[in-house]
């Protein structure tokens, strides 16, 4: 091959080059203008660019008739997430070999972490279509139905990136607002007489209490005559409000099946939660209320329920607890046994973060299932 001095309009050769220098010019450094034609003919240049060559690949081949969007360039596609560059892992263990190998090895998260991780996924699938409704009721009063209601809406709300409301449409003098700080001493009655006034979050939010998992709290009426005048349109009207500004509308139903507001209730429902007490009276209740909403119309509704089998109150020690799990997993979708818990028997303001961790564990499971069970109805 003929060895050529390469002319300075070249910036990919050095502009001196020594005797015994031995340059193989290739395409991509001959400069054509700087060829004279008598010399053109005595330069051989070879093409060694080979197809692999990731430096010449600049354009993909099959790029299509139109260019990529800026939407093209996702995180996902952008951000390598191997090796070292993932995550910092949660775990004593695999935190400490993390540091000590100076960020080198990296051993994924703990199982109880990735365990964490999987149910704070279950709870906080999003949800597409509007608000939704979950009633939450038995038969029976005393069974912690008002309990269960808090801790299903704490264990949402502490993980769902949405906003999660609980409603007390308890007809008789319900105590929900009782179960986190009272910041607002407005009910639903207020909701009812300012509904034409909430033009906005804001308006809505300074009639509810809240609490540090973000769980908002509606109040029922105090005075027992107006609580028996909360009725069904009323009812609707506090739902429709809180429709526009919460995903998940939770209801502590009250005593009993056949009030007024029950009907709207249910019709609204996309979720239900039926709560049974550890005792034999408690068990048949329950079982009666899944009875009432099969004859009723609501048969399916019933079929996909999740039973809250609340065993926090004393003397249920001598009853078989399995037995009565067996015969509501024979016809509800699911059942998880509540725990004992001294924080819940007090009957106070409930405090997610003192709760023993079975007890946030089965709240837990009941939001997951709940959660995936209005999933399922939603794509059904």
């Amino acid at each position: 091959m003929a060895k050529r001095p390469a002319s300075k309009s070249s910036p990919e050769v050095p502009e001196q080059i020594g005797a015994g220098d031995n340059i193989e010019l290739h395409d991509a450094t001959v400069d054509p203008s700087a060829v004279s034609g008598e010399e053109a003919e005595t330069i051989s240049v070879s093409a060694e660019l080979s197809n692999n060559d990731d430096l010449y690949q600049r354009r993909p081949e099959n790029r299509g008739s139109s260019p990529e969007s800026s939407a093209m360039l996702t995180d996902d596609r952008l951000i390598d997430t191997t090796g070292r560059y993932r995550q910092v892992p949660e775990g004593f263990l695999q935190r400490s070999v993390y540091e000590m190998s100076f960020h080198l090895v990296n051993l994924g998260d703990s199982r109880a972490v990735r365990d964490r991780k999987e149910m704070d996924a279950r709870i906080g699938i999003p949800f597409e279509r509007g608000a939704k409704y979950v009633p939450i009721l038995t038969r029976k009063g005393g069974v912690g139905k008002t309990t269960v209601t808090t801790l299903l809406g704490m264990a949402m709300a502490s993980v769902r990136e949405d906003r999660v409301l609980g409603i007390d449409a308890n007809p008789d003098r319900g105590t929900l607002a009782e179960r986190v700080p009272r910041a607002s001493g407005a009910t639903v009655r207020d909701v009812v007489k300012l509904a034409a006034e909430i033009q906005s979050f804001t308006d809505f939010a300074g009639l509810v209490s809240r609490d540090k998992t973000r769980l908002h709290i509606l109040a029922s009426d105090t005075d027992p005559l107006l609580s028996e005048a909360f009725d069904e349109n009323d009812y609707n009207v506090v739902a429709d409000q809180a429709g526009r500004f919460y995903s998940v509308v939770l209801t502590d139903c009250g005593t009993g099946v056949v009030h007024s507001v029950m009907r709207p209730t249910l019709e609204r429902a996309n979720g239900l939660v039926v709560v049974s007490g550890g005792s034999v009276d408690e068990a048949r209740l329950a079982s009666e209320t899944l009875t009432w909403l099969e004859a009723n119309g609501y048969g399916d509704l019933a079929k996909n329920a999740v039973v809250a089998l609340n065993t926090g109150t004393q003397g249920t020690n001598v009853v078989k607890l399995d037995e009565i799990e067996r015969h509501f997993a024979s016809r509800a979708r699911a059942v998880v046994r509540i725990p004992y818990d001294p924080f819940l028997a007090a009957g106070s303001v409930i405090d997610w973060s003192r709760l023993s961790p079975y007890t946030r564990a089965a709240a837990r499971e009941l939001a997951a299932l709940v959660v995936e069970g209005m999933r399922e109805r939603t794509e059904a």
